[in-house]
Formats: C-alpha cells, structure tokens, sequence
C-alpha cells in the first residue's frame, strides 16, 4: 500500500511534544522491511510538514510548485512550493506556503492562537492533496493527525471524490490530543474553502467533522480509547467517536529504541543494559552530585520530566513533595509552564535544597540524564492518552510511579498488584496523597535489605521491547487495511 502523512509537527524539524515524535517514528518504522524482509509500504511514507520559519530549506530538496485553490487569494488560487527531501526511511515534504507559516510560533505566540489558524492548516491539507493529485499515482490511505490534518478528510469528500488519485484514497485519523479541536467560527469558514454545507450557523468543528468521515479513527492507547468515549474523558468528542463502533480504535505508541538507548546514549556520563548495571549507578552518583544532593544519602531519587500543567499532575507533584522529602525521598522536576505550579515547587525547593530541585527549562540532554540517574520517574497525569515517558523511563532502568490512566494504565503494571510481572507502581485517586502513597510502596521495596525485588523490577522494565516494530506497526498496518476495504 502506498501510505501519505499530515501533519503539523515531525521530529526533529518540528516539534511541541509527542506529536512529532510519533510522526517521524511511526513513518519510520513504517519504511523499514517486516521480520521476513519483504516490505511493508509501496516506497516511503510522504511526510507533509509546514515548513515553519524556524525550518531552514534543506540544500538538497526537491522543488515543484503546485497551483493550490486559496479562498482568500484574489484570484482563488496560490502558488505552493512543495520541498522534498529523503529523511531518515521516510520523504519528507515540506509546504513552503511563507504567508502561511512564515512566522513565530507553530500555532500563536505568549498571546495567544494565531487568528488565521483554519486557513493556515487547511492550505497545508490543500497544498499536500493538490501535490498528491498532480503526480497522479494514486494513494491508499491518507493518515491525518489532529486538528491539523482534519481539513484534508473534508476536502476529499468536497472536492476529490471522483479524483483518479484520491478518489478511492482512504482517510485515518490519529488523535493524539483530542482536547484541541480546530473550531473555526462562522465568520471564518469561508477561509477553508468548503461548500456551505459544512458547518452550521456557529461554525465548524473540525476534529468532530472529520472524526466523522474517516475511515477509521484512533487514538493512542487502548485505555484512552475507552475513557475518550465518556463525557468525562472524551473533550466533547465521546459521543461523536461512541459513534463510530469498532472504527475508533486504540493503538498504543512506542519509542524510539535506537534514539532511546542507555547503552549508547551520548548524553549520559556512563552507559550500561540490562546484565551491566554499573554505568547505572554512575550516573545515579553524577546526577545527584550535578543537583546538589548527597550521593550516598539512603532515598531513592525522584524524577519528573515534562510541562508543568495540571493535564500532567504537576501540581499532584507540588502537593506531594512534602511527604515525600520528609520519607527520604530527593526529587527532581525539569520543566516549565503554568507559573503557580512552578511557584509551589520553587518554595518547596528553596525550604529543602538538599532534597529538591527544580530546574525550568528546556534541555534534553538533562532530561537523558533524569531518566537514566534518578531511581523512579513520577507521572501522575490526570490523562494521559499514550506516554512516552514511562516507556523511556523503564528502558533506562528507572520504575515509573504513574497514575492508571490512557497508556499509563496499559504500559505499567503494578507490582503489588502482579508481584511476577510488575514493572511500576500505579495509582487511581487524583491528589497528592495517592502519588505519596505509591511512592512509599516503591521505596519500600527500593529500601529493602534484599534488593532482589527490586532488581527484579528494574529488569522486567529494561527487557520490554518498546519498539514501534514489536506491536504499534503491526496495529497501524491491519487499521489501514480495515479502512481500505471500507473506502472501497
């Protein structure tokens, strides 16, 4: 089959959070030969990506220009150069549209969206299926993600439905965060180019609309597929995607285990894997040392890596630390975002230096060594549609402490709960008394005299395959079948 992507962000041209590393890993993944050699995808997946300012044109692309229709250009049509580049087992096209996406931010500035978002990613939708249509070799399916890549499912049912090319093309829809719709107001629907039967006297809810005409839809883990159909999961969505049946769908992402390795990374002061452990505690030793802790103080070591938000229980954190530091427990956050979290941790951080630390910022390679150094990484997200985290945290040899929600809950399993087969500690009530509580069972078994158990957990984690070809391939490749046989 021949496989196209659109999306907003991709790894590493682009990128706000899991969007774009699920983007490029999957588009990846996707190229590479299945276990018996054969190919998975008739050539490599197309990756159409706005070419932000921040993207600098690559010096070996490819360059066509395609006549795009535009409903706010006076003559109804744009000139798009359309860049194409071999990434890394996938094409990348980048949509150099610069009224478009020649500017700060992504999707708005400190002030907020920016006002034309509609028309800007309709044009992005538009330009990748006019490019699609003029090459003239048809497609099988069309994977859009989010809001963003929602116009193209509208359009294909507008204008493509009897193109040679897409007309028997099939739509998927990835959401990877259903809280964000695309709701387009009135007044501005006319900028996406669209008959007026599509949306209502309000306007147009993009992400909605397009759940309803493609194909297929998923999300990213199985648990989130099922919270995401009740009202207090689903956003507004959970009965537009109850009403899909068995066309929506959970498919739970995996990592990048060449980028995610601690037996290779780069950033850490020493590597190690499973059956050579010890570059672990070097690393334990520098980051504590880097932090100001007492390396040889009895307390695990804490980690948080992430946006400060409530969505991710960073305030679960902050009404956490107390207790956790007067049990012993060292705790690192590195992150940025809503200032009252930040301010909470800042005090806790200043009243106890020796036990907590914050760091607001930005920077990957001490988030490597958070994941690699520290002896539990903490996510109490209050939802969480897949997690990466976790995932990256157990193949470093760090247990997570997660709350059991979306992926957290199908990627850790709890080791009071499964003694055999635990690789984590999960909780269900949303507060700090909970996240306390389940790190106290973890330290319990980290402080033990027999590190047995414990060892045993950190091995179970590290043995995992987190791979995108060892299960999420495998689901994306059936779900484009699926959605195939019902285009056709």
């Amino acid at each position: 089959m021949r496989v196209t992507m659109i999306a907003s962000e991709c790894e590493p041209w682009a990128k706000t959070g899991g969007l774009g590393d699920v983007v490029d890993a999957l588009a990846r993944a996707l190229g590479r030969p299945g276990a018996d050699g054969s190919s998975r995808v008739d050539g490599p997946v197309d990756v159409f990506l706005p070419r932000y300012r921040a993207i600098p044109a690559p010096s070996d692309a490819a360059t066509a220009t395609v006549r795009v229709p535009d409903p706010v250009a006076a003559d109804g049509a744009t000139d798009v150069e359309i860049l194409s580049v071999a990434a890394d087992g996938y094409r990348l096209r980048l949509v150099d549209l610069p009224a478009a996406f020649d500017r700060d931010g992504y999707y708005g500035t400190p002030s907020g969206d920016h006002p034309d978002n509609a028309w800007r990613f309709g044009m992005l939708c538009r330009s990748a299926l006019e490019t699609l249509r003029v090459e003239a070799r048809p497609v099988d399916v069309v994977h859009v993600h989010d809001w963003q890549g929602a116009p193209a499912v509208l359009y294909r049912d507008a204008w493509y439905w009897g193109d040679f090319t897409l007309g028997r093309t099939a739509f998927v829809l990835t959401l990877h965060n259903p809280a964000y719709h695309g709701w387009t107001h009135a007044p501005d629907v006319w900028t996406l180019g669209l008959p007026g039967s599509f949306g209502d006297a309000y306007g147009l809810d993009l992400l909605r609309t397009a759940i309803e005409r493609a194909e297929m839809v998923n999300t990213v883990s199985p648990t989130f597929a099922s919270e995401a159909r009740t009202p207090a999961m689903g956003k507004g969505l959970d009965w537009a995607l109850a009403g899909r049946g068995d066309r929506f769908v959970g498919i739970l992402n995996g990592i990048d285990t060449d980028q995610w390795d601690p037996a290779a990374d780069r950033a850490l002061p020493a590597v190690y894997g499973p059956g050579s452990m010890a570059g672990k505690a070097a690393c334990r030793d520098a980051l504590a040392r880097e932090l100001g802790f007492d390396p040889d103080a009895a307390g695990p070591i804490a980690g948080a890596v992430g946006r400060l938000d409530p969505q991710k229980g960073f305030d679960l954190v902050a009404d956490a630390a107390a207790s956790m530091t007067d049990a012993g427990v060292r705790l690192v956050v590195l992150g940025s975002g809503d200032p009252a979290i930040a301010d909470r941790l800042r005090e806790v951080a200043a009243a106890r230096p020796d036990r907590v630390a914050i760091r607001e910022t930005f920077d990957r390679d001490l988030a490597r060594r958070i994941y690699a150094g520290s002896d539990l990484f903490l996510m109490p997200s209050r939802f969480e549609p897949s997690g990466q985290s976790q995932m990256i945290a157990m193949r470093y040899g760090t247990p997570p402490v997660v709350r059991a929600t979306g992926g957290l809950a199908d990627s850790v399993i709890d080791v009071d709960v499964a003694p055999d087969e635990g690789t984590g500690w999960t909780f269900v009530e949303e507060s700090g008394a909970a996240l306390a509580a389940a790190v106290a069972r973890a330290t319990a078994v980290f402080a033990a005299p027999d590190r047995s158990r414990w060892d045993a957990v950190v091995a179970r984690g590290m043995a995992h395959d987190w791979s995108w070809e060892a299960g999420p391939v495998a689901g994306y490749l059936a779900m484009y079948e699926r959605a195939i046989a019902a285009r056709r």
